[in-house]
């Protein structure tokens, strides 16, 4: 088995081409003995695309392969027809444990009908620091035991399927307040701290059984004075392994991003996780320059192909651990109706500021949308407006202002709430508003002004827009 097993790069859908411009990446990439491959949708792609592909690679590739997805809200985070979950903070604050495990097993059983094999979820981070840019309604909150609890109930459910599941962002990215996309993260905290916090969570995954863990690009100068990233950490990765007592996989998080660069040249990128004790390399930039650095090293240098070993050996074992389903590319519709029942549920307790005003004069909306375009595009905020024309209720001028307000981490967004242009929209709109509904974190009503009742809905997802929408018609009518 070759070094390029332990690498797995990533195809992207366009929506002017599918993923035919993935085409010649791809068959470089299997060429090269690469171990498989993670998969995104944006999520505009389709079910039967994503399945297509997958099952493309597959033939071509004649071997068994990784094929994994961020699917932290359910496989319809990549794929359209697939279930929309809400995200975890949500869930938790529903304080049902069976909500969580049910959210697992969907995700693992639309994601083996997608041909996916490895699901990197759950989060495993602590939500703590309220400036953080990237984590937020991505956590299960901010209590080490709950979170633990959650975690811990999502991996048993996802891998009782037969998916590997993948617990992130170890040792914790909960308490930065930069995101590792755009800089190398530090955190002020020591070992002592982090045993009782941070890691609990990932220990609670340990003894689960989750088969992977997703290492984070963020310093922990006070445990490892090196000043390494724990991605680079030997201390942290070898607590991980002797201490916490895991025998999974160790993934790098994205090396695509700049908390794995850092100004490193692109041989030490690749070879020091390895070296530090990561077994995978998830999205290097250059997949066949990986595969051919780690080629040379092993040749070079016994502690490298030492390492390398001992890696492919867990790559070997935990694919053999993976299931197979028969192809689906649509949501059973049991699990659409859970979800939607459970979309409901969190708008029926997720008033948290004010009493409910009477919106029976019909509504006039006002969307303030802080998440700003990327090179991956943001979903529409206009989905409440759509329903509520179809449905033909009364919208627009004339009816009590109602303002959808949607702030959610973002890749790159850089901050926690809203920017500037959306305080000042708020401070001209909220005062005199009659509802406000927030689809985002529940701490930001704390940047809404004025007395206006706020209505949580969590994140801007399909399904929080369609059931805010129907939240609203109820009272319409």
């Amino acid at each position: 088995m070759t070094p390029g097993r332990l690498v797995l790069p990533a195809i992207r859908w366009r929506p002017e081409s599918g993923f035919a411009h993935e085409e010649p990446r791809i068959d470089a990439a299997l060429a090269a003995g690469v171990g498989g491959f993670i998969v995104f949708g944006v999520p505009r792609a389709r079910g039967d695309e994503i399945g297509e592909i997958i099952a493309s690679i597959r033939r071509r590739a004649g071997r068994p392969l990784l094929l994994g997805a961020d699917l932290e809200r359910g496989a319809g985070q990549q794929a359209r027809r697939l279930t929309d979950i809400p995200p975890p903070a949500a869930l938790a604050s529903l304080g049902d444990e069976e909500a969580v495990a049910w959210a697992g097993r969907t995700t693992a059983r639309e994601a083996l009908g997608l041909g996916i094999n490895w699901v990197f979820a759950p989060v495993a981070d602590l939500d703590v620091d309220p400036r953080n840019p990237i984590i937020q309604t991505r956590s299960f909150g901010s209590d080490p035991e709950s979170v633990a609890r959650n975690v811990s109930a999502w991996v048993r459910a996802a891998q009782g399927e037969g998916v590997l599941a993948c617990a992130k962002h170890y040792p914790g990215h909960g308490r930065t307040f930069q995101d590792s996309h755009d800089v190398v993260p530090t955190v002020d905290c020591d070992l002592a701290e982090l045993t009782g916090t941070d890691l609990r969570p990932f220990k609670g995954a340990i003894e689960a059984g989750v088969a992977s863990i997703m290492t984070a690009h963020v310093r922990y100068p006070g445990w490892d004075p090196s000043g390494e990233p724990a991605t680079r950490s030997a201390v942290m990765l070898g607590h991980l392994r002797s201490v916490l007592g895991f025998g999974g996989l160790v993934v790098t998080d994205a090396l695509v991003m700049q908390g794995a660069r850092a100004g490193l040249p692109d041989d030490e990128v690749v070879l020091a996780p390895i070296l530090a004790g990561c077994d995978l390399l998830l999205y290097p930039p250059d997949p066949a320059g990986a595969v051919a650095v780690l080629q040379r090293a092993v040749e070079a240098e016994a502690k490298v192909a030492d390492a390398v070993a001992a890696s492919l050996s867990r790559y070997q074992q935990f694919l053999g651990l993976t299931a197979t389903r028969a192809p689906s590319f649509t949501a059973d519709p049991a699990s659409e109706r859970e979800s939607r029942a459970i979309a409901r549920r969190l708008l029926d307790c997720g008033l948290i500021r004010g009493t409910l005003p009477d919106l029976r004069g019909g509504v006039d909306l006002a969307i303030i949308d802080d998440d700003q375009e990327s090179a991956h595009a943001r979903g529409p905020s206009d989905l409440v407006r759509r329903d509520l024309a179809r449905a033909h209720a009364r919208e627009g001028f004339g009816g009590q202002r109602v303002i959808l307000a949607f702030a959610e981490p973002r890749m790159s967004k850089g901050r926690a709430g809203f920017g500037a242009d959306s305080l000042a929209a708020l401070a001209e709109l909220a005062p005199a508003a009659a509802l406000v509904v927030l689809f985002g974190h529940p701490r930001l009503v704390g940047e809404v002004p004025g007395a206006a009742p706020v209505l949580v809905a969590w994140h801007r997802q399909p399904l929080m827009q369609h059931a805010a929408a129907d939240w609203l018609l109820e009272r319409i009518r």
